[in-house]
This record gives structure tokens, C-alpha cells and sequence, in this order.
């Protein structure tokens, strides 16, 4: 009977495991991350009796329903679809800010030159004069508003990016705290049982890593798994996890570097969150700014160009008059390039912008460098070094360097060595500024001085909206917002169609991982009925064992 009731048993807390199981499984149907475990039962060995061999009951393992490929799958497709739909988003908010007639400069420019041309019509009506200065405010006022609105999409996206890691750090962390545990629970296990529940965690974890970046894990024998982020810089090292932070980019002006341990690993990073943000910020967002920066530089020194004289379109009318006979003067402030020194130079330079080589400007940033005899130019954007021009200053014994589109000016000597970051566009959107206040100091007189109905300098002004005198004479102010709306536009709509794609392969793979891993209650149900029976056949089994011993003692008596 001893037999009988030892094989009782062994199906009796099988089947109470099992019950266990199925509670622990529905426990957890809404659980994120948790994968559904099982119980396999398999008949422990049999012994001889001399007259065949007689089964000594079952034993119970418990495993969880997973599979490697499905979750390595889940992983990537996350990864994918996270940035996609990150720049897709981003990317449509700009697009929504140039391309609307509230927030974008096509309206305010298109107002202003209707404005010059009325002054055209009428030079000596100080009603279309004053109409004309308050449109060069408005569409100062809509640079600034939409250089002020990039600028706050790139705080926003910094901010997210930082918190972004700010998260990593602490679910790298996790996964190292987890390896420990998993590891000791590993080896603790006689039976070859893995701690499931940690197992899930610990892919919970890596999951939203991979909402933020893609990551590649590698498992090692005593249970732990190693975090790499694609390049092959680890995140987790068995229960050690790097520190990333946020910091200044050496070569991406106002962008942010992802540092792992203080090390720059920008360029590593793919996929996720941070790769569709910093997709965004140096394909959609730097493009539009420097943009709208390199329009605005043209615009207002062409403009001012001719306005106050020095008209080099048609060097034949080099003169402007305003209504009180007086010489025209700049129209528009923009500023200046932005110089930064590298820090262990000794000289120091200062740029401005040179109406005359207007059309070579490009939104590109430039290195100049000083190696003792010769000066020369890098343009960043593929490191090419541009011919230079080093020409007498006429006010000082120190030479002028000539760029495309503006001049350098050496105000401290140079040593060897010296090197300085130019950006020549830089934040111009944003400092764009009117500077004429009365409507008789408009210049649209450029024959004689004092003539009213004289409008050869205002014609010149309407002219210029679709003049072409930017990027080598291809393209008018016009035609430099036109590009900018359109490629955007594209951009935005190209990344709308592949974060589609991304969230359709991401939404298969979920549906892989849940059809396998997933609880399914309708056969938790089904197998709480299964084990209960299971569990009354096993209990009746060990009662007929009872009983029949109790019949042999009283048998013996």
C-alpha cells in the first residue's frame, strides 16, 4: 500500500502545482511582459519488481511558454517602429509650423514686397510707406516667432532625450540587479528549475530599453545576459551597467551628445526613441532652421543692399534717396556670423556678411584654421576645404579672409595653431530685426535726391522677392522658403508612411509573442477544471489507500 499511496501523492502535489500554475497565470493576464508558464509532467522511473517494472508516479516542471526568436523579434521590430513613430511626429510638427498661414513667413514676406511694390506705385504716399514699414515688422516678428519655435522643439526633444536616459539608467541597472538574483537563484535550483518570473522582468526590462534604442543581448551560461547597445558598447555587463548621459555635441552646434561613461557614442546609437530624435533634429529640424536662418540673412542683406546705395544687382544705380532727399540706409538688422574660439587659441577673429558674395552663401558651418604661414577654410557639413581669398583690409594692417558669402576680420593676431568655428547663419531668424521707424526715410528715390515721385530704388526692392541671388544665383527668398516648406513636407510625409510600415510589423510581432506567451483565460479555465479533477482522482486514490491499510492492520490483528 506504502506504493499506492507514495504514487498517490506524487500526482496529488503535481496537480496542486498545476493548480498553482493556472492561478499564478490568470493571476497575471494583464501583467506586461509576462509570459504564460506551464507544468510538464513526466512519469518518474519505474522500478522492478520481479515481475515487471511499476511506475512510482509523476513529477512536475514548471517552465514558461517562450520562445528566442519571437522575443528577439518583439525587440527589433520595437526598436524600428519606436523611431519611426518619434520622427513621424516631430517631423509633422514642424511641417505644421512652416507650412501653416499662422506660423509660417510665406504670408508676412508675400504682405511686406506687396507693400514695397504699393510704395512703388505711389513713392510719395505716406500711408503705403507706413503700411510698408509695419509689414518689415510683422515679418521680422514671424522670423523671430518661428526661429523661437525651432529652437523650442529642440529644447523639447534635449529635455526628452535626457529623460530618456535618465530611464535607461535606471532599467540598466535593473537588469544588472536582476542577473545577480537570477544567477544565485540558478544555482541554488537542483532540479534545473529557472526562476521565471525574474526571466520575464528582466525581458520587461530590456523591452523598453529597446523602445529607446535597439540593444542586442548575448546570454551567458550561469544565467545572466550581457546588454549591447548595436555597435557593441555595453549597457549591462553581468551586474554592471554603464551610466549614460546628455551633453554638449563637439560638432553638431546647439544639438546634444549621448555619452555612455563620458564617451560620445552619438553615432552608435540607432533605432528607438533617441535615434528618431536625433534623426529628427539633424534631418528635419537643423535643415529647416538654418533654412529659415540662411533666408533671412539674404533677405535682409540684399535688401538692405539696395536700399541704402550700395546695389549690387545693377551696379549702374548705385544710389537711394528717401522722401527728405537723404541717403537710404540698412533697412534690416541681422546680426553677424557667430565666432567661437577653440579653447587654446591665442588670436581672436570677428565675421560679418558681404552683400556682394551674398549668393555664395549656404547654411553650412565652416573651421578656420591657422597653421602659422596659411589660413584655411573647412566646410563642417563634409569636411571640404573651400578656397579662400586673403585680401588687404583697408583700415587695419591685419588681412581679410574672404568666405562664401561673408569676411572674416582678424582683430587679435593668429598663432599657429588657431582655430575657430564660424557659423555663418546661425540664430539670424531670430535676430532679424526692422530698423526704420519714420515712413519718410524710405528710400524708394534713386535718380535725384528730393524727388517724390521718383520710385527707380522701390522697384528695385519689389524686384527682389524673385530675383534669384542665393545659393550661386539658383534661388530667390522665394524660392529658398518654397524649397524648405517642400522639403519638409516630403520628409514629413515619407516618415508618416514608414512609421505605418514600422507599426505594422511591430503589431505581428506583439500578435507572435501573444498567441505563444500570452494567458489565454478561456483554457486557464479549461485546465482549472482538467486539475480539479485531477486533483479529486488523486485525492480518492490516496482515501483508497488509507482504507484498504487500515483493512490489512485490522486484518492482522
Amino acid at each position: 500500500m506504502a506504493g499506492m499511496l507514495g504514487i498517490s501523492s506524487s500526482g496529488l502535489m503535481a496537480v496542486q502545482q498545476a493548480l498553482d500554475v493556472t492561478s499564478h497565470n490568470i493571476a497575471n493576464v494583464n501583467t506586461d511582459g509576462y509570459s504564460r508558464q506551464r507544468v510538464d509532467f513526466t512519469p518518474k522511473s519505474a522500478q522492478s519488481n520481479g515481475g515487471g517494472f511499476i511506475g512510482q508516479g509523476v513529477d512536475a516542471t514548471v517552465s514558461r511558454v517562450y520562445d528566442q526568436f519571437i522575443a528577439k523579434q518583439m525587440t527589433s521590430t520595437t526598436s524600428a517602429f519606436s523611431e519611426a513613430d518619434t520622427l513621424s511626429t516631430y517631423a509633422a510638427q514642424v511641417d505644421n509650423m512652416v507650412s501653416s498661414d499662422a506660423t509660417s513667413v510665406s504670408g508676412p514676406l508675400n504682405s511686406f514686397f506687396n507693400a514695397v511694390n504699393d510704395v512703388a506705385n505711389d513713392p510719395s504716399s505716406l500711408a503705403a510707406r507706413q503700411v510698408m514699414l509695419e509689414d518689415a515688422r510683422s515679418v521680422s516678428h514671424q522670423f523671430n516667432t518661428l526661429s523661437t519655435q525651432f529652437d523650442d522643439v529642440r529644447q523639447q526633444t534635449n529635455s526628452q532625450m535626457g529623460a530618456m536616459l535618465d530611464d535607461i539608467n535606471s532599467y540598466t541597472k535593473n537588469i544588472a540587479d536582476l542577473n545577480d538574483k537570477i544567477v544565485l537563484a540558478s544555482s541554488r535550483a537542483t532540479d534545473g528549475q529557472l526562476p521565471n518570473d525574474l526571466l520575464d522582468q528582466r525581458d520587461t526590462l530590456i523591452n523598453k530599453i529597446a523602445e529607446k534604442f535597439s540593444v542586442t543581448t548575448q546570454p551567458q551560461q550561469d544565467g545572466s545576459v550581457n546588454l549591447f547597445i548595436s555597435s557593441g558598447q555595453y549597457l549591462v555587463m553581468g551586474n554592471s551597467a554603464t551610466n549614460l548621459s546628455l551633453g554638449d555635441s563637439t560638432t553638431a552646434g546647439t544639438d546634444k551628445a549621448i555619452l555612455a561613461d563620458g564617451v560620445d557614442i552619438t553615432k552608435q546609437i540607432s533605432g528607438g526613441q533617441v535615434s528618431g530624435l536625433l534623426k529628427f533634429q539633424h534631418t528635419v529640424l537643423d535643415p529647416a532652421q538654418q533654412q529659415l536662418d540662411l533666408m533671412a540673412v539674404g533677405f535682409a542683406a540684399k535688401f538692405n543692399d539696395i536700399h541704402n546705395g550700395n546695389n549690387t544687382i545693377d551696379p549702374l544705380q548705385t544710389k537711394s534717396f528717401d522722401l527728405n532727399g537723404k541717403p537710404g540706409k540698412d533697412f534690416f538688422d541681422v546680426g553677424s556670423p557667430t565666432v567661437k574660439a577653440s579653447t587654446d587659441s591665442f588670436g581672436t577673429v570677428s565675421a560679418t556678411y558681404d552683400a556682394t558674395r551674398i549668393g555664395l552663401l549656404t547654411a553650412d558651418n565652416y573651421q578656420l584654421n591657422y597653421d602659422g604661414n596659411a589660413y584655411s577654410l573647412t566646410r563642417l557639413s563634409d569636411n571640404t576645404v573651400t578656397n579662400v581669398t586673403v585680401r588687404d583690409n583697408p583700415n587695419d594692417s591685419k588681412p581679410i579672409i574672404e568666405g562664401p558669402g561673408f569676411n572674416i576680420e582678424i582683430t587679435q593676431d593668429l598663432a599657429a595653431g588657431d582655430s575657430f568655428l564660424i557659423k555663418p547663419v546661425n540664430n539670424a531668424a531670430n535676430n532679424l530685426k526692422s530698423l526704420i521707424d519714420d515712413p519718410a526715410q524710405i528710400a524708394a528715390s534713386s535718380t535725384a535726391a528730393g524727388v517724390p515721385g521718383d520710385n527707380a530704388n522701390a522697384l528695385k526692392l519689389a524686384e527682389l522677392a524673385n530675383t534669384k541671388l542665393m545659393l550661386g544665383g539658383n534661388a530667390s527668398i522665394n524660392d529658398i522658403n518654397s524649397q524648405m516648406v517642400a522639403k519638409i513636407g516630403t520628409l514629413a510625409n515619407s516618415a508618416k508612411v514608414n512609421s505605418a510600415a514600422q507599426e505594422s510589423l511591430f503589431n505581428m510581432a506583439k500578435q507572435s509573442r501573444e498567441s505563444l506567451s500570452g494567458v489565454n483565460l478561456d483554457e486557464e479555465a479549461a485546465n482549472l477544471i482538467k486539475y480539479k479533477q485531477a486533483y479529486q482522482a488523486a485525492a480518492q486514490a490516496i482515501s483508497t489507500a488509507s482504507t484498504l491499510f487500515d483493512t490489512l492492520i485490522n486484518a492482522m490483528r
